[in-house]
């Protein structure tokens, strides 16, 4: 189809030239647009299909960027980046080098706030009206926020608070029913009722926190939505607009099947249909292990409960919920509450897998300590996506997990570098504990391509013993200390290089507790030490061996390889791994100059 209005339009000022029956064939070429960029380079489809008609409005009517527009999340972003002076770099989205998945402001001055993380766009507006307010200056300020990500504590508190201010904001409902996963919980079945008009006006909860509510509208109308929009540009204080929208929509498949569309890969931009990737012999992913396994675990012990907040489908709890609905829950984009009501139940001798994606359990640390390690309760937390994730950058980057939980007295960490060893540990764990436990593993698939959950039982898991250390490799002048599926690059370069026998390679499963008693006999054995880590150096495992050295008067060389003290941008994980130097080349280039300077 042919994009001749998107093609004229490279800011909001080309768009507002246009008049409103134009406006009909832009949204039809933005979309086509959409869907042709991401079916070939990939990334979010569903959010930002389902936006179109909603971000044409909020740039026609609205004076961006001098009125402030914050989106939630920002999966639902790319119209709005394509509209913004970046319709010629789109196809770099999420590449590295290239722009950024979500918003981000030192890309652009349309994007005015920052946002990976859900629900925090109600508190960024307000706080930018309120500011406006002090600074004399006449700004409108819009949050655009989902139904998934409004049943967040975090955007309760931001209406709660605005719903005493006078200030200049406008809060709308983009309500389709999902976020990742359909959305959940008593706020979702109101937002139904709502809409089927089964809920008294007087009901109305929004109204309840003095914001002038009105909807809910069809979010795909565009004559109708510009029509409110305008007319909301002229209401003063605290307003809300609730516009009804279809994830996916012009897609059939994505509309049919948002799930799967709300980040397909790569598809056929005509007939919608995903190009399916050969996973004949390949090894497990990681979050599959996990899941089969719960369920495996579960099957032997009435007390396994498992815990995802809004996230079922991508860390394999579906499983789990499938299995056993009445012993796995979803709670929503609520990961404080996840912590805190995984803590209640271990209170009561239940055995609590509590599921959270590693860059989300910072969004609950204080639960973490305040509710789980100060009482010491057994929580078995599950770090989905520890590490380098790849194209969703630095606001998804598992990578300070190891650094923020080491110094949480009570916790044990734990990171497997294999599938099997994932699979034990959660044995090990459902087994009882006497403290809480964090098992941290990466984003994607394994190594082990015999691995099969059909043939894996309770009678097949093993042990782990607490706190002990693994040899992997002998060696006479080296010592590698490894944490984690980075195992597998140390091992790759170590083949790789003529070593006879002068690196060894220790797996330290155990961050905390530290095998202590392997530590003393490698710094008493090897002058030079090297620990190598997915994660932040500053405050990693690598920190915690140089403390051990400290503490024992050990004067060792060591080198700490891991990701260095700055935010990670988006690339494939391959790519990043290369920036950081510790992809199989960078690991095998420091060990072949550590090799040439002992021989010299």
């Amino acid at each position: 189809m042919s994009k001749e209005l998107l093609e004229k339009i490279n800011n909001p000022s080309d768009l507002r030239k246009l008049d409103v029956t134009q406006l009909l064939q832009l949204a039809k070429e933005l979309r086509e647009f959409i869907i042709d960029i991401v079916a070939v380079k990939e990334g979010h489809l569903g959010a930002s299909l389902g936006v179109v008609e909603l971000t044409i409005a909020l740039h026609y009517v609205f004076n961006t960027p001098e009125d402030l527009l914050v989106w939630d999340v920002g999966h639902q972003a790319y119209g709005h980046k394509i509209l913004t002076e970046r319709r010629t770099k789109f196809d770099t989205n999420r590449q590295l080098g290239g722009l950024s998945g979500f918003p981000k402001r030192n890309e652009s001055v349309y994007d005015t706030f920052g946002v990976g993380h859900s629900s925090t766009s109600i508190s960024a507006a307000l706080g930018m009206a309120i500011a406006s307010q002090l600074k004399g200056e006449n700004k409108h300020h819009i949050a655009v926020i989902g139904d998934a990500s409004i049943a967040s504590g975090m955007a309760f508190e931001g209406l709660n608070h605005a719903g005493v201010t006078n200030a200049d904001l406008l809060v709308i409902l983009n309500d389709n029913a999902i976020g990742i996963d359909p959305s959940v919980g008593a706020l979702k079945n109101y937002l139904t009722a709502v809409k089927e008009g089964k809920n008294p006006k007087q009901n109305n909860m929004i109204k309840s926190l003095n914001f002038d509510y009105s909807g809910p509208i069809d979010g795909h109308d565009l004559p109708t939505l510009i029509k409110e929009l305008e007319r909301l540009k002229k209401v003063k204080g605290p307003k809300f607009l609730h516009i009804i929208t279809t994830k996916g929509k012009g897609l059939q498949q994505a509309e049919e099947d948002q799930v799967k569309y709300h980040a397909p890969g790569k598809f056929d931009a005509t007939t919608g249909e995903i190009i399916q990737k050969s996973e004949e012999h390949l090894p497990p992913k990681f979050q599959d292990v996990f899941g089969l396994t719960l369920v495996e675990l579960a099957k032997n012990n009435p007390k396994i409960i498992g815990i995802t907040p809004a996230m079922p489908s991508g860390s394999s709890m579906k499983f789990m919920m499938e299995a056993f609905p009445d012993r796995a829950f979803d709670v929503g984009i609520a990961e404080q509450h996840a912590v805190t009501l995984a803590a209640g139940m271990a209170t009561q001798g239940m055995v609590v897998f509590c599921n959270i994606y590693s860059t989300f359990l910072q969004r609950a640390y204080d639960q973490v300590i305040h509710d789980v390690a100060l009482q010491n309760l057994p929580v078995i937390f599950c770090l989905d996506r520890a590490g380098l994730v790849g194209e969703d950058g630095a606001t998804h980057h598992g990578v300070f997990d190891i650094a923020y939980l080491r110094c949480i007295p009570n916790i044990m960490i734990y990171a497997p570098k294999d599938e099997i060893d994932l699979q034990n540990i959660l044995y090990t764990a459902s087994l009882g504990l006497k403290h809480p436990i964090a098992i941290r593993y990466p984003r994607g698939r394994g190594k082990n391509a015999d691995w099969n959950p059909e043939a894996s039982g309770p009678s097949d898991f093993q042990k782990i013993e607490m706190r002990k250390a693994q040899k992997l490799k002998k060696g006479k002048k080296v010592a590698i200390l490894s944490t984690g599926t980075i195992a597998t690059n140390v091992a790759a370069a170590l083949a790789d290089i003529e070593d006879d026998g002068h690196f060894a390679h220790y797996h330290f499963g155990f961050v905390k507790p530290l095998d202590e008693k392997k530590l003393h006999k490698i710094c008493d054995k090897f002058a030079t030490i090297i620990t190598v880590e997915d994660g932040v150096t500053t405050g990693g495992f690598g920190s915690a061996i140089l403390e051990f050295a400290a503490k024992n008067d050990y004067v060792n060389e060591i080198f700490l390889c891991g990701v260095p003290d700055y935010f990670i941008e988006h690339g494939t994980v391959d790519e990043l791994q290369q920036f950081c130097n510790i992809d199989v080349d960078g690991l095998k280039s420091l060990f072949s100059t550590l090799l040439e300077e002992d021989e010299d």
